[in-house]
């Protein structure tokens, strides 16, 4: 009986392999889609998105990495005002100054928070600092250089958007949001040897406040470092979102796209959903919204542009890391009904 229990994942995964054996056997797999696909447009429009947006990337990441290391916590902590309407206005401002990716963000924010800086200050912060920031506007200019608009109304609705959550939260929320932390782990984010997620170590590079000041030559080591971690981090979501994009538009037929994307809402909740599921890298995602130009109203590239850098999967999951889970639904549900509202109303208006 143990011999069996120890082999059944073994059997039950041979059991399986035999099953889609003796289906396809039965029911051979069409290979002629395969074969049909227009693989020549996947390969030009993938190659195209990730040539014009790699150069934005590395620019962004090495941003990250030299606030990262150079300039502390304690210094942005010391510059928070207490007013709340000058405080949501300096966290929507901040990402100006510190144009930080929002997986970089979250664990800096959590430790703020820790450490006295109030809610509705970090959720703007962590809502605006991923758009409002010089590298995203470079890029968004570049990508929609035919239609500057977009790239004033990208920031424009950001910075309305996070604005108007932070007040609201400041106005409803009493208790704090975050998650209760075990005490082994809280001292491991104090001491800066953890994120209290998995994947995002590489943020803490140049953070070593404890054991001494490093040397300039420790501190760019730890640039580069940072840098290259998250290039490689930022990379994967970049050819994610590529791929996805590419497919897209190679296999679903221009009427198809034409008549989703021409819809008064429709647009606006498929770009919505699709920038949530590609969780791509704010520096980078303008080229992929741009190659939809054709097809989609300019409204919902909006809200390709401003809910995705707000709110996406991997996002998601870290804002479950740090924050309770009705926190974070009241936070997702806020800020798709202000995008949606705000990206129409700007397509009504200004585009």
């Amino acid at each position: 009986m143990q011999t069996l229990l120890r082999r059944g994942p073994f059997v039950a995964g041979l059991a399986c392999i035999v099953l889609i054996a003796l289906i396809l056997v039965r029911r051979p797999p069409d290979f002629g889609a395969i074969a049909s696909f227009p693989w020549a447009n996947f390969k030009t429009i993938f190659i195209s998105i990730i040539l014009e947006a790699i150069p934005f990337v590395l620019l962004g990441v090495l941003f990250s990495a030299l606030l990262q290391v150079f300039v502390s916590e304690r210094t942005v902590r010391r510059w928070t005002p207490r007013h709340p309407v000058l405080g949501v206005l300096f966290a929507c401002t901040l990402g100006v100054v510190f144009p930080l990716c929002e997986c970089g963000m979250i664990p800096i924010v959590r430790r703020l928070m820790r450490k006295g800086m109030p809610v509705y200050i970090a959720v703007a912060f962590i809502l605006a600092g991923p758009v409002l920031n010089p590298v995203v506007y470079a890029s968004t200019y570049m990508a929609f250089r035919s239609r500057p608009e977009m790239a004033y109304s990208r920031m424009g609705l950001a910075f309305l958007v996070a604005a108007a959550i932070g007040l609201i939260v400041y106005r409803f929320v009493r208790r704090s949001p975050l998650r209760p932390e075990l005490p082994h782990a809280a001292a491991r984010t104090e001491n800066g040897d953890g994120h209290g997620h998995g994947q995002h170590h590489h943020h803490h590079h140049g953070h070593d406040h404890g054991h001494g000041r490093p040397g300039l030559t420790g501190k760019l080591q730890a640039t580069f470092g940072h840098a290259s971690d998250e290039f490689f981090e930022m990379g994967k979501y970049l050819i994610f979102g590529a791929m996805m994009t590419a497919v897209i538009q190679a296999a679903v037929s221009r009427e198809s796209l034409v008549s989703i994307g021409q819809g008064d809402w429709s647009s606006h909740l498929f770009m919505m959903g699709f920038a949530y599921l590609l969780s791509l890298c704010s520096t980078s995602d303008a080229f992929v919204a741009a190659s939809f130009a054709t097809t989609f109203t300019t409204g919902s590239l909006l809200t390709f542009l401003v809910f995705g850098p707000m709110l996406d999967l991997k996002n998601t999951l870290m804002l479950l890391s740090v924050f309770r889970i009705r926190f974070v639904l009241a936070l997702t549900a806020l800020l798709a009904v202000l995008v949606l509202l705000g990206s129409r109303l700007f397509e009504l208006t200004v585009l």
